[in-house]
């Protein structure tokens, strides 16, 4: 296939370029600077452009575009920033996709879809929840109604926590460790659905190349786990105690309204990966973990 990839440059789509071109597939890059390399077209989400020739036999776009949900605190700009960088370049990349057939548009969004759920299991029948991430994600998919109504496959990929060798979270967490400042936070007993960086860039791989798959997709791993588990998890990976609690009111002194999300979470399942026969290579949080530490 072509595809062409926007967010190419992210923790993400850096991994998901190499492995599709590694699989025999040809790639186009998205940038917004002016186009330095063979594999290049420019784009302009604010102004709504792209490149004349940026779709030109274009089998499928993958939209990973995005600030960082969890990068800095959630002052009233940071909060627009996250919205405007996802639901836009979405805007701008479905109606061209519909404009010029392309068949496929696989589109990021995130589990924060489902809201709180605490300890109830979810899927991709469930509710939306109400909180400033879940309402960031229903308009983040609402954007790409220009494709679908021309009949374009849409998928929109319901990522989970992506545990990476480098960056995402486990960058974050991984310092902390070791220095032997790990801990869980609050109480513990929020889930946490989590998807190795392999899984995720095979389970986008996989979603592309089986046209019967469309509508929301939850890449997450097969077993969700809670925080006082991911905590001893990624302890016993790093060979590193973890045997200190952070209280949520300290969470919250440092980082304001983001901190609930570190206070909640979802028990997301990949009921529709697994119903269409995906093989997780990392299929537990011990073996996602032990595979991102040792890289």
């Amino acid at each position: 296939m072509r595809v062409v990839v926007a967010g190419s440059s992210g923790l993400i789509g850096t991994s998901l370029v190499a492995a599709l071109r590694q699989a025999g597939h040809e790639v186009v890059r998205l940038v917004r600077r002016l186009p330095a390399a063979p594999d290049e077209r420019g784009w302009d989400p604010e102004g709504g452009q792209l490149d004349a020739d940026a779709l030109d036999g274009a089998d499928a776009v993958v939209n990973l575009c995005g600030a960082g949900i969890g990068e800095r605190r959630w002052s009233p700009e940071r909060k627009r920033q996250l919205v405007h960088t996802r639901v836009r370049p979405t805007e701008v990349l479905a109606k061209a996709v519909a404009e010029q057939g392309v068949p496929v548009l696989a589109n990021g969004s995130a589990v924060g879809f489902y809201g709180d759920s605490g300890s109830k299991p979810v899927t991709e029948t469930s509710e939306p929840g109400s909180d400033f991430l879940a309402t960031l994600c229903q308009r983040w998919e609402a954007a790409t109604k220009p494709a679908a109504d021309a009949g374009v496959r849409v998928v929109r990929l319901r990522s989970g926590l992506v545990l990476s060798p480098s960056g995402g979270l486990l960058g974050q967490l991984r310092p902390l460790f070791s220095m032997l400042l790990g801990g869980r936070l609050g109480g513990g007993t929020q889930y946490m659905s989590w998807i190795s960086l392999d899984d995720e860039v095979g389970a986008i791989r996989f979603v592309l190349e089986r046209p019967e798959v469309s509508g929301p997709v939850n890449l997450t791993g097969p077993a969700p786990v809670t925080n006082a588990e991911f905590t001893r998890a990624l302890g016993e990976a790093l060979g590193r105690p973890a045997p200190w609690i952070v209280p949520g009111f300290a969470l919250r002194i440092a980082l304001g309204e983001l901190a609930d999300q570190a206070l909640t979470g979802q028990r997301a399942l990949p009921t529709v990966l697994e119903s269409e026969g995906f093989a997780f290579q990392h299929p537990s949080i011990g073996a996602a973990l032990a595979a991102a530490v040792s890289s």
